[in-house]
């Protein structure tokens, strides 16, 4: 029997730094969620912020089939990195691991993240506003980041500080 390497890295500050980069500057998530009515995952792209008062979100329509998964199930992953050029797999990325809170109208939270997703996203002005569309907020539970070949990390809570109040450790 030969001993196989262990893959996930001792997470350093490094890698807390490009967790953070990827959380600050990643627009687009892929997000996949539970289906209900079969049991199999489902995914999703969506448009996303960070801010530091609003944790990191996302905007949705309830007509829409994730929405309606994460009404029945709030737990989620939303995947987040931006392929650039060559191979899309050297790439860093994130994998935030959760559940959401649907983000009420009346909510006093609600204009603070409509601001910052606006100023992220402009064209969702012709959107935002419309009576079927929420803010969903990630509560992180932990994360999995892989920064690129060779590059694999597990964060938890503490790695995950700048999320604090977002998570569910906070």
């Amino acid at each position: 029997m030969s001993d196989k390497p262990n893959p996930i890295n001792e997470t350093d500050d490094e890698a807390r730094a490009l967790a953070r980069s990827l959380v600050d500057t990643t627009r687009y998530a892929a997000l996949a969620v539970n289906e209900g009515d079969t049991g199999f995952p489902l995914v999703s792209r969506v448009a996303v912020s960070y801010g530091s008062d609003t944790g990191l979100f996302f905007c949705a329509s309830d007509l829409s089939t994730h929405s309606q998964c994460l009404a029945t199930d709030p737990r989620c992953s939303l995947l987040l990195g931006e392929p650039g050029k060559g191979d899309g797999l050297a790439h860093p990325r994130v994998t935030l691991v959760g559940s959401v809170d649907r983000i009420e109208n009346s909510d006093p939270q609600r204009q603070s993240m409509r601001d910052i997703f606006l100023e992220r996203h402009p064209k969702a002005n012709l959107y935002v506003d419309f009576a079927d569309f929420a803010f969903y907020r990630l509560l992180v539970d932990r994360a999995l980041l892989n920064g690129g070949f060779g590059k694999a990390f597990h964060l938890d809570a503490t790695d995950l500080e700048f999320l604090r109040e977002w998570t569910k450790f906070g």
